[in-house]
């Protein structure tokens, strides 16, 4: 092997974890700092729990009631422009009323 190719290697490297917990192990970094860990992910305690580091969570909350207000704000405008429709094709006779209409005025 060459010499001085490889990275030193750390045989009591400390990973911190954002929950408290540390604990040793080998590693090419002296400190590791990590945000999730055996003692607080939610496989292994059993427990729901929501990891939120950067807002994540809040901002897919937040798009989904934008979602909503606008799909409810789509809707109405939906049911108005078939409401429009609807009355368009009332007003408008059809091709079969007019020659119906026609037929009756020539036979009275």
């Amino acid at each position: 092997m060459k010499a001085n190719i490889h990275p030193n290697w750390y045989p009591e490297a400390t990973v911190t974890c954002a929950c408290g917990n540390t604990f040793v192990t080998g590693s090419t970094l002296p400190a590791i700092r990590v945000e999730i860990c055996s003692s607080c992910h939610p496989f292994f305690t059993g427990q729901q729990k929501f990891v939120d580091t950067l807002g994540q969570v809040d901002r897919f909350i937040k798009k989904t009631e934008t979602s909503k207000v606008k799909q409810e704000e789509r809707k109405r405008i939906l049911e108005a422009r078939k409401s429009k429709v609807e009355e368009k094709k009332k007003e408008r006779p059809s091709l079969k009323d007019l020659l119906l209409q026609a037929r009756k005025q020539v036979s009275s």
